[in-house]
């Protein structure tokens, strides 16, 4: 085996140049000139004199192996390497002819110095064309071609050997296909050490010149290339002559050099046995017999220092490959360093895609290959990953960072990876069985399996959105079943083990029916409510999908039924059925599809107004569903994200990933990656935090509204739910309780949460709570009513107001035909009808035209309270309406005093019937509703207080209208 050589040659030709001595005498400008024209004029001669040779060579050779390329037994990578070598052959002579012209002309018109001979003007040139043409030629000699050359025509070598010879100045006969490779590779040699020679005796003439220096270090270094290139094809050609033809056809490609055998440096390899290692320019080479083990080099690994000792003596290399390690021993030290170094140079080499120049013997920076790398391989043992191709990021032999797998079913998964396992956000396509389509997951992975949030489109095109748990949905999902071989529909809620188990809401695509309640494997069992698209509704114990037990039914007339149910869910066994009217029937019920109703009971007409009011706003739910359980699955994943320090990759696996909409997976591995470089991060936030009401509030509507802050995800979650439950069929009045509940839960949890946040802020900042203001000792002013409920509720208004409308309905409908009434009043009557005192009536603020009376004005008294309360319902939250109330009253009392001319203030007597006009005058037409919303969402902490005071009179008037419109107007 051949030794690499280093690169001392240089230097070991520059001590034994006999000019060296002279490097420092002077010379003067004349006789510089006269030097470098001798020169000049000696590199013109040799220039023609090679490109004679080169002309005798093509005549001679090169034309007759090409005329012999139509013999079919050649094959085609013989004609393939026959025509590089006379490309490259033809590309020295243009190279040459160009600059024995250049030599000529500055022979003729002597100017300049040493540095615009042509070789070092063009030097990259001439490397670039004799680099080429040795890689053709030594691939040609890999191959045999000049064997295969010399025996189709060997009558005409034998009658040109003698010219042959001269060529190449040889007395003796060599084999012609030796013959034939010397003469095409000779005289390249012998020109290019002549060149490198008459340099060396510029420079030693010359004196010390930096530029002419490294060119006679770059020429002696490619003639250092050409004599590696030529010994490692020579090596490589004796190893396939050696070899089977099996190893052979299976380890031959034209490009592939022998580097190193164990043959002549011995090892041992373990744990499994192999009778021989052959390294190469691309690949590591294990041999049993004739089955050989190919490991590609750019997915290999070394570790000179492992501890594995096959023998306690031995010297031991792990080699490390993508589904294995193999240990390499040696009996001495350096035979193990040689290895490692040479394995080492070959794996960097490979990954660069080309080799060193020259091929051995690099100095400058460390050449060992980088542990991190961008390369590809195709998994073949058992495993997850059988028969995929893996390409992007590894490290020692593990996918590691940012890579795509491919399997050859169509099956790929595009994403990050992190010590050979899926880690992070990735995208992953599964072919269906039965289809051409594929289910695509977009999900977060952690260990190898599906973790976090992740969206799911199936090849049915079901969509699911929401939490997994070791390749299985659990926790809070969505899922939308769109197949068309069932019924399609949508599931909101909790899952375990992949299935629908705990609270959750389902509904029909075509909105006839709602289930809202409890879930086990799919199936729905314990309490549930059912929303059908008729009106009716009702509540009662599912098990295995089947109602048991006694429940309540609500029909769409307001009718209640309260007993017991067949497990389809008709009328059977006693009960008791309250009618609209508040007629109630007590007995036995038996209801079927085909027969109807039929009862035996006792029917009473004796009902309370009250209780039938009652009855018909029956609340579902009501202390049946407690609220804590109902969202766990959304408040656990925050609560696990706090738990985790707020990291960001916690983060990633709470929020989920914003990728591009497309209906292909694209190619491009950008297709993974959202921008986020304009989206504040969570810290950015956390630094805006403050005890302040005013920026605590700023950093809740800022946290809410920014699209990747985990906040936002918390509330876009529930809104979510929110709408799941109580819009569509879930508009109803029979919710209003439970609904009105989540808003409270959602409020405290979220108020939770961001206190949670300003504790971490503190300890982030090096404050400890104890230190600082502590979260207990957080202002009364602070809490959920005041800062969380104001930036949720404009989310939430639109469907949670509809409950409230629908709620109070019928009290509404009769307040406003009172509203309506009292509008035909003129001013003064409506004033008189309500004993308002006359000396309170504000009739000089009321400006009369020409023709108009006190007596028939309306709408012109006390217009400032009456545009106060008007605005009411321009705001959802409820402090800023009891401030609204609260400023009515203050307009009104306003307003007395200006007729009094002196401050007063209002006793109730004086304060309800002047409210009362107001009111009427203000035309709010859901007032019932606004009054219910402000009483259920109000701060606590303004109980007994002048605006619950102010609220309770408000009512009162509300109260008043409804039960004076009959009154009034008989």
């Amino acid at each position: 085996m051949s030794r690499p050589i280093g690169t001392s040659l240089p230097r070991r030709l520059a001590r034994r140049d006999p000019s060296s001595k002279d490097l420092k005498r002077p010379i003067d400008e004349s006789a510089k000139k006269n030097i470098i024209s001798t020169e000049t004029e000696n590199l013109r001669k040799a220039e023609e004199d090679f490109l004679s040779s080169l002309s005798q060579i093509n005549t001679i050779v090169l034309n007759r192996l090409l005329q012999v390329t139509d013999v079919p037994d050649f094959g085609s990578d013989y004609l393939k390497m026959l025509k590089l070598l006379s490309d490259g052959f033809h590309a020295i002579w243009d190279l040459t002819a160009g600059c024995f012209q250049t030599l000529k002309q500055c022979c003729e018109q002597p100017a300049g110095g040493a540095l615009e001979l042509y070789p070092l003007t063009e030097q990259s040139a001439f490397f670039q064309v004799y680099t080429g043409y040795i890689a053709a030629f030594t691939n040609f000699l890999v191959m045999r071609g000049f064997e295969k050359s010399a025996k189709r025509s060997s009558s005409y070598w034998k009658g040109n050997k003698r010219v042959l010879l001269e060529l190449i100045g040889e007395g003796s006969e060599p084999p012609v296909h030796v013959l034939l490779q010397r003469v095409l590779i000779e005289p390249f040699r012998n020109h290019l050490q002549q060149y490198t020679a008459r340099l060396s005796r510029l420079s030693a003439t010359l004196g010390k010149d930096a530029s002419l220096a490294d060119s006679i270090t770059a020429f002696v270094q490619l003639q250092t290339f050409i004599s590696q290139a030529l010994d490692e094809a020579a090596q490589t050609k004796i190893l396939w002559s050696s070899m089977s033809s099996k190893l052979v056809t299976t380890l031959y490609t034209t490009e592939r050099r022998l580097q190193e055998d164990s043959k002549n440096i011995p090892l041992t390899v373990s744990p499994t046995r192999y009778d021989r290692v052959l390294l190469f320019s691309d690949v590591l080479v294990f041999l049993q017999g004739n089955e050989p083990h190919i490991c590609d080099l750019q997915n290999v690994w070394t570790d000179p220092s492992a501890k594995h000792r096959p023998e306690p003596s031995s010297h031991v290399l792990r080699v490390v490959t993508p589904e294995e390690e193999i240990f390499l021993s040696t009996r001495e030290q350096a035979h193990q360093v040689l290895w490692c170094w040479k394995i080492n140079q070959l794996i960097r080499q490979s990954l660069e895609g080309t080799r060193d120049f020259p091929l051995w013997g690099k100095t400058g920076e460390s050449s060992d290959p980088p542990t991190a790398r961008l390369t590809k391989y195709t998994y073949r043992s058992d495993g997850r990953f059988k028969n995929a191709t893996y390409e992007g990021d590894m490290s020692w032999g593990k996918p590691h960072g940012k890579g795509t797998l491919k399997w050859p079913n169509g099956r790929n998964h595009v994403g990050d990876f992190k010590y050979g396992q899926e880690d992070g956000f990735g995208i992953c396509l599964i072919p269906d069985s039965s289809s051409d389509r594929y289910d695509c997951y977009k999900c977060h992975w952690r260990n190898g399996a599906i973790q976090g949030y992740g969206i799911c489109e199936y090849a049915d095109e079901s969509v699911y959105k929401g939490y997994f748990k070791d390749n299985m949905r659990h926790g809070f999902g969505i899922f939308e079943n769109r197949s068309s071989t069932a019924t399609a529909w949508k599931y909101t809620g909790n899952w375990e083990g992949d299935k629908r188990s705990g609270y959750g809401v389902w509904e029909s695509s075509d909105n006839s029916e709602r289930y809202i309640g409890m879930w086990q494997e799919n199936q729905r069992h314990g309490l549930g409510i059912v929303l059908l698209n008729t009106g009716s509704c009702y509540q009662g114990v599912f098990n295995a999908n089947k109602l048991v037990g006694p429940g309540v039914l609500v029909t769409e007339d307001s009718s209640m039924y309260e007993g017991e149910f067949t497990e389809e869910c008709f009328l059977s066994g006693k009960g008791k059925l309250t009618f609209a009217n508040g007629f109630t029937l007590v007995g036995t019920f038996n209801k079927t599809a085909h027969n109807g109703l039929q009862t035996h009971g006792v029917l009473s007409t004796a009902a309370a107004f009250q209780d039938e009011v009652l009855k018909k706003k029956f609340q579902f739910g009501a202390g049946s569903f407690p609220v804590e359980e109902r969202w766990q699955g959304i408040f656990e994943q925050f609560q696990k994200f706090l738990e985790s320090g707020c990291r960001r990759e916690a983060e990633e696996s709470f929020l989920g990933f914003h990728v591009k909409s497309s209906k292909k997976l694209q190619k491009s591995q950008e297709y993974l990656y959202c921008q986020r470089d304009n989206e504040k991060e969570i810290e950015d936030f956390m630094t805006e935090l403050s005890l302040e009401s005013e920026t605590l509030q700023s950093y809740v509507e800022k946290a809410f509204s920014a699209s990747h802050h985990p906040l936002k995800k918390v509330v876009k979650l529930l809104l979510v739910v929110f709408q799941a439950s109580f819009s569509g069929l879930g508009a109803n009045l029979h919710l209003l309780s439970m609904a009105q509940e989540e808003i409270k839960y959602y409020a405290k949890k979220l108020w939770e949460f961001s206190r949670a946040l300003l504790a971490m802020r503190a300890e982030r900042c090096d404050r400890s709570l104890s230190g600082g203001p502590d979260a207990d000792e957080i202002s009364e002013d602070l809490n959920p009513h005041t800062v969380i409920l104001p930036a949720i509720l404009p989310r939430f208004h639109p469907d949670l107001f509809m409950l409230y409308m629908l709620y109070r309905q019928q009290e509404d409908a009769l307040y406003w035909q009172g509203i309506v009434r009292l509008g035909h009043l003129t001013d003064t009557k409506l004033l008189e009808f309500l004993d308002v005192q006359k000396q309170l009536w504000p009739l000089k603020d009321v400006k009369l035209t020409a023709n108009q009376r006190y007596s028939i004005v309306r709408h012109k008294c006390f217009q400032s309270a009456i545009e106060c309360l008007q605005k009411i319902i321009s705001t959802v939250d409820p402090k800023e309406k009891l401030e609204i109330i609260l400023k009515t009253y203050q307009e009104i009392e306003k307003t007395v005093s200006r007729v009094l001319s002196r401050d007063y203030k209002l006793p109730m007597d004086d304060l309800l019937p002047l409210l009362i006009y107001v009111v009427s005058r203000a035309g709010i037409q859901h007032l019932g509703a606004e009054i219910h919303f402000i009483q259920d969402l109000m701060d606590p902490s303004n109980r007994g207080g002048i605006n619950d005071f102010l609220l309770t009179a408000l009512e009162s008037c509300y109260e008043h209208i409804q039960k004076d419109e009959v009154r009034l107007f008989k």
